[in-house]
């Protein structure tokens, strides 16, 4: 018996310059396994079209008239079985790109990238994985604004507070950008183990993916918190 055969990876392309959207459809064009579903000018045109076409992966400009891509990632990830969201920015030191991280989008990718990484990008967001490296983690982290921090710190910690031991610890080794293999090692557990609990802790926090789970550690202000790795 054959298999069937996977269907495409459905996008849409949310940018208000029609000259970049064009672009990004020839481009994604030449990728067999995607397929660019529809085109947006502005966030707002967004939440109609994803409701219609029901890509799994939006590219979601920032800067857009009438409702920006940071409001329509918010609302779009908010509503039940959302499609996953990649940021585009001119400047990967953008502020704003940490907005989104937190509400749910999936990663970002500089306008300038090019085309083979962006058409990887979609594929593995569209497999469930984010497209931000524990590096640039880190890099955007830096860049918060401090204000509020005391009131940010303890509300993640709060959140954290709802794990059990173990739990916590996954969630400091993945704050650390550690993968799962390290983890594992780190805590004398098995890959798929260390994959369940990654899973409880996402369930348990109403959160979307690894990246959202550090910056959750971030904002608690334990990422500096010993996993027993030097004793």
């Amino acid at each position: 018996m054959i298999a069937p055969e996977a269907a495409p990876i459905g996008v849409l392309i949310a940018d208000d310059d029609p000259l970049v959207r064009a672009g990004l459809e020839m481009m994604l064009g030449g990728a067999p396994d995607i397929r660019v579903l529809a085109q947006a000018g502005d966030g707002a045109e967004v939440l109609p079209l994803a409701g219609r076409h029901r890509p799994d992966v939006v590219l979601m400009d920032i800067r857009m008239p009438v409702m920006d891509g940071l409001a329509a990632t918010e609302a779009l990830r908010a509503r039940d079985g959302a499609p996953e969201v990649i940021v585009l920015t001119t400047f990967d030191a953008d502020e704003h790109v940490l907005r989104a991280l937190r509400a749910g989008a999936a990663g970002f990718l500089l306008k300038d990238t090019p085309p083979g990484e962006i058409v990887e990008a979609i594929r593995r967001v569209a497999a469930g994985h984010p497209v931000l490296s524990p590096a640039v983690t880190r890099r955007l982290i830096a860049r918060v604004a401090e204000d509020g921090q005391d009131r940010r710190r303890a509300r993640a910690r709060e959140r954290l507070a709802l794990l059990n031991d173990r739990e916590r610890e996954i969630a400091l080794a993945v704050g650390q950008g550690r993968p799962n293999a390290e983890i594992g090692a780190l805590l004398h557990l098995s890959v798929p183990t260390v994959k369940t609990h990654v899973s409880s802790v996402l369930a348990k926090l109403g959160l979307n993916n690894r990246v959202q789970i550090a910056l959750l550690v971030h904002d608690a202000g334990l990422l500096d918190d010993p996993l027993g790795a030097d004793g």
